[in-house]
């Protein structure tokens, strides 16, 4: 849903991460729209005048860690 965001996100990271380096960025239709010092304030703000699934919250970071998640759970193996 938010592919073309994403892919905007990765092909410029490093030019945004020159910018908005450590900061939440909202990106909308190929642009940052705003930038955050927190995730629930991006989503608190934008959500305002965009509708929930409409917008891409990312961390600006250089890395793809800034990207990705590791989730690790136990299984209880029987």
């Amino acid at each position: 849903m938010l592919n073309n965001e994403f892919e905007y996100y990765l092909n410029n990271q490093s030019d945004l991460v020159k910018k908005y380096n450590g900061k939440i960025i909202v990106i909308i239709d190929n642009q940052v729209i705003g930038s955050y010092a927190n995730e629930m304030d991006a989503i608190r703000e934008t959500s305002k005048t965009h509708a929930m699934g409409t917008f891409l919250v990312q961390k600006c970071e250089p890395g793809k860690e800034s990207y990705t998640q590791t989730f690790h759970s136990r299984v209880a193996i029987v």
